[in-house]
Formats: structure tokens, C-alpha cells, sequence
């Protein structure tokens, strides 16, 4: 009898669903490139700001305010002040365009009627003046915010559809209060559900509404999903604390954020988490906690940096480029998958300094004294760290940042054992992206780290990095590396 073609492609078709899943993006963005609900309020309040000074400027400076330059300075400190307390900024999933625009209306609205009322008590020969003069500017501003709402509102879905916005979460432990919560995400549609780990073995489901059980919590740590999700969700019962213990040393080595939620009777104490991890505004719902401000400025830092280290030593790197080639056979450059934020594998690319023939893709040897791999350039350009230039280009693209723990090759060995399983918290250092110098590099941790001792002092001093990060930090290690790379001729490179 012949296969009846139509019902087994519309049963791949079904199991290909329920293995991706109902909340599960058609792209996923890897946690690095998708933008921090934090950030992105920030910005939409900075885009108002603008348009309100601006507005207030171009009046000045055209001689329209009159007497009113104070009435409407006021006004649009208020306009400001009311669009957070009408939580414009919230921007969730939910909230329709017709229901942002009358929060912006509501606001110069609002405010508006408070200057009115101030405008009718000046003196009678100033108040028709006045009053014509804050009505104009409310709908001036009421038009101005609407149109950039409207494009702020248009971007953001356009965010969501590319998975560049949403946050994406996976569940530990199908239990029903994973199931509550995916019924919940899939009502409100605020957060991607990736999937669901489970310790029961054959008694787990194959799926909960339709995401998908993965695995075994312990296959968590190495997952492919695991660069694309924010928070990992512990579901467990509340008196299962040996359980609580054992998920939450499971994940430690983990560097994506943890939160617990309590499988519990108290439905108001789970609605509160629910409104925690589903329904808070974007602001304040993404991974690890970051400062959106910081992270802003550090970006800034980054770009601004790296294009004019380019074109500055556009020269040498060109002059570079022709020693490589006239020393050896090989290409100019040479990359190398390592990991970067969130355990990203990203493609790291670096000057060669390598025999061809000898390169070595997964650093299963660390560099020695007087390695014979190393060709007569490339000996230069490691004592000088100058074979590090190409890696400019990963930060503009994101990839990596000025300062930020050296991204170590997948699979580096350290006195033949892998260097990630020497330190339970080996993958707490890519919380951040990768650097092009780091804490640990002005601190004596440069070249091969190639001892569990060696390791561990490195992982040390990037962790620490980790908690102390600023900008101000990151501005002092930039002034320290080049006297610290020129100044040690000890350290194997």
C-alpha cells in the first residue's frame, strides 16, 4: 500500500511545531544583538525630551513666546513629568497605538489645561495673548509626540517580529505552576516561552501547551538555545528545598539570570510573579539587570574608539598586512571561533602570526617560549600585542567591547584539561562581551593561560570585572594597557 505522502508531511509539519513551539520567534536573536527593554524606553524618553526643547527653542528664537516663555517652559517640564505618570514608556506587547497616542494627548492635554488656568490669572492686556500662545504649543507638541510615538510604536513591533525585542525565557521543571505561566505568556504575549527542562525522565510531558520539553536540567549548561534566553525560570514546589538547592547548583555555571518561581496555593503571590516576569514594562523586564544608561555610553565608547584607532593607524595596519605576507605563505588574517556574551560563539579575527600549516583552530596548544610555530612577524606583533588589531572591527560590529574579559578559544585546553571545566564559574565571564584588553590584562594575566592555577586567577580577575564594571573603569584600563603591554617583555605572547 502506498504512503499517503499528505498526512506524513502534515504530521513532520505538526512535530516540527510542537519542537519549536507556540512562543517560540520564527528568528532568534542572540541576547548580545537584541536590544534591553530598559534601553529602549530610555531612548523613546530622550526622543520626546528633544522634541519638546526643540520645540521650545525654535519659538525662541523665532520671537513668538512673548510673555508666555515661562508658561510654556513650565509646560514642558509638566508635558515630561505626565507621560511617566501615564506610563507612556511601558511600551508592553498588549497596549494598542490608539492607546499610546491617548496617553500623549492625555499628557499635553493635562498640562496644557494647568497653564491655561495659570495663563488666566495674568494681567487682562497679556492673557488673550498667553492663552492663544499654550494652546498653539499644545497642539504643536500634541502633533510632534504623536508622529514620533507612531514611528517609536511602528519600530518596536518591527523589533518584536525580528525577535530583537522580546525577552525569551526556558522553564526548569514542568510542574503547574510552568504551566500557569505558559498559559499566561501566551495570553499577553510579552515574553518568548523557548522551551522546558524536566528531570523526570519518561514521566515528563513531551510538551505544555505546546513548548516543548528539551531535556534534563543538566542539559542546560551547553544547550544551543542558551546564547538567546535572558532568564532561566525555576517551577518548583515550595517544600521541596533540597530540590530548590540541587536546581540552583545546577545552573551556577550558568551566566544567563536565574529567577524562582514557587509552584504555590497563594494564587495572589503567583499573580504577583506573573506580573513580574510577564506583564512588568519592558524597562524593566530583560536578563541580567543592566543599566540602560551605561550600557549606552560604553557602546558610544566602543564605536567611537574603534573607528578612530582605524583610520588613525590605517598605515600600520596596512604595512602589518604586507610584512605577514612577505615573511610566510598563508592568509593575512586568522580567525577563530570563540565564545562571547551569554557563551555566543562569535568569529574572533586576529593578524596571523603562525606557520599556516601549524595553525592551531581550537587552542588545544597554549603558546611556549620559542614556539617554532610562530613565524618572525608574528613574534612582533604578540610582544606587541599588534596581531590583536583586526579584533577593532568585532566591536563595531557588537561582537566584542573595548574592555571586557579576553574571549578565550572553545575547547581551550590548560595543561590538557579543558579550561571551562576548571572553574565552576568559568561562564560567568561572558555576562559581558568579550574585550580587546581587560582587568585581568593590566593586572598580569596576559598570554597563554595554560595552568589550572592560571586559569583560575584569570577567571578571578574577570568576575571581578564583572561586578566593578563602569565607565570610568573601563576608561582607566584603556590609559593603563599600553604602558602595561609595552612595559612587560616577561610574559609569553
Amino acid at each position: 500500500m502506498p504512503y499517503d505522502t499528505g498526512t506524513i508531511d502534515a504530521e513532520a509539519k505538526a512535530d516540527g511545531a510542537i519542537r519549536r513551539g507556540p512562543l517560540r520567534p520564527s528568528r532568534l536573536a542572540s541576547a548580545r544583538s537584541r536590544l534591553g527593554g530598559d534601553t529602549l524606553a530610555h531612548l523613546v524618553q530622550a526622543s520626546d525630551l528633544t522634541l519638546l526643547s526643540g520645540l521650545l527653542i525654535a519659538r525662541r528664537l523665532s520671537g513668538d513666546l512673548g510673555n508666555s516663555a515661562i508658561l510654556l517652559l513650565v509646560a514642558t517640564v509638566l508635558v515630561a513629568a505626565v507621560l511617566v505618570t501615564f506610563k507612556a514608556y511601558q511600551l508592553t506587547a498588549r497596549e494598542p497605538l490608539h492607546r499610546q497616542l491617548y496617553r500623549v494627548i492625555g499628557a499635553v492635554g493635562a498640562s496644557g489645561l494647568i497653564m491655561l488656568t495659570f495663563a488666566s490669572l495674568t494681567e487682562p492686556a497679556a492673557k488673550a495673548a498667553n492663552i492663544l500662545e499654550i494652546v498653539d504649543w499644545c497642539l504643536t507638541a500634541a502633533a510632534l509626540l504623536g508622529a514620533a510615538h507612531l514611528c517609536w510604536f511602528s519600530y518596536i513591533r518591527h523589533l518584536r517580529q525580528q525577535g530583537l525585542l522580546t525577552p525569551n525565557l526556558v522553564i526548569v521543571g514542568a510542574t503547574p505552576a510552568a504551566e500557569r505561566l505558559v498559559s499566561a505568556a501566551l495570553a499577553c504575549r510579552d515574553v518568548n516561552i523557548l522551551g522546558i527542562f524536566d528531570d523526570r525522565g519518561q514521566r515528563s510531558p513531551k510538551h505544555i501547551f505546546g513548548v516543548p520539553v528539551l531535556g534534563k536540567t543538566t542539559a542546560v549548561a551547553s544547550h544551543r538555545l542558551l546564547p538567546y534566553v535572558d532568564r532561566i525560570v525555576v517551577a518548583v514546589p515550595p517544600g521541596a528545598t533540597s530540590r530548590i538547592a540541587q536546581l540552583l547548583l545546577e545552573l551556577a555555571p550558568v551566566p544567563n539570570a536565574v529567577s524562582l518561581l514557587m509552584d504555590d496555593n497563594d494564587l495572589g503571590s503567583e499573580q504577583s510573579a506573573h506580573e513580574r516576569l510577564l506583564k512588568m514594562p519592558l524597562a524593566h523586564l530583560a536578563g541580567a539587570k543592566r543599566h540602560a544608561a551605561q550600557s549606552i555610553l560604553k557602546r558610544v565608547i566602543d564605536i567611537s574608539f574603534s573607528l578612530a584607532g582605524l583610520v588613525v593607524l590605517a598605515p600600520t595596519l596596512v604595512a602589518i598586512a604586507i610584512a605577514i605576507r612577505l615573511d610566510s605563505p598563508g592568509p593575512i588574517l586568522f580567525k577563530q571561533r570563540r565564545h562571547g556574551y551569554m557563551n555566543e560563539e562569535v568569529l574572533v579575527w586576529k593578524f596571523r602570526s603562525m606557520r599556516t600549516e601549524m595553525t592551531d583552530y581550537a587552542a588545544a596548544r597554549q603558546v611556549t617560549a620559542n614556539d617554532e610555530r610562530i613565524t618572525r612577524v608574528g613574534r612582533f606583533l604578540r610582544r606587541t600585542s599588534l596581531d590583536e588589531l583586526p579584533q577593532l572591527w568585532n566591536v563595531i560590529r557588537g561582537e566584542m567591547s573595548l574592555v571586557g574579559p579576553r574571549p578565550h578559544a572553545i575547547g581551550m585546553l590548560a595543561n590538557g584539561a579543558e579550561a571551562s571545566k576548571l572553574v565552576a564559574t568559568y561562564a560567568h565571564r561572558h555576562r559581558m562581551k568579550p574585550g580587546l584588553t581587560g582587568w585581568a590584562a593590566i593586572n598580569g594575566s596576559r598570554g597563554p593561560a595554560d595552568t589550572a592555577e592560571a586559569v583560575r586567577r584569570r577567571v578571578s580577575l574577570d568576575l571581578e570585572y564583572v561586578e566593578r564594571q563602569s565607565v570610568w573603569l573601563d576608561l582607566m584600563i584603556i590609559a593603563r594597557t599600553l604602558p602595561c603591554v609595552l612595559g612587560d617583555t616577561a610574559t609569553v605572547r
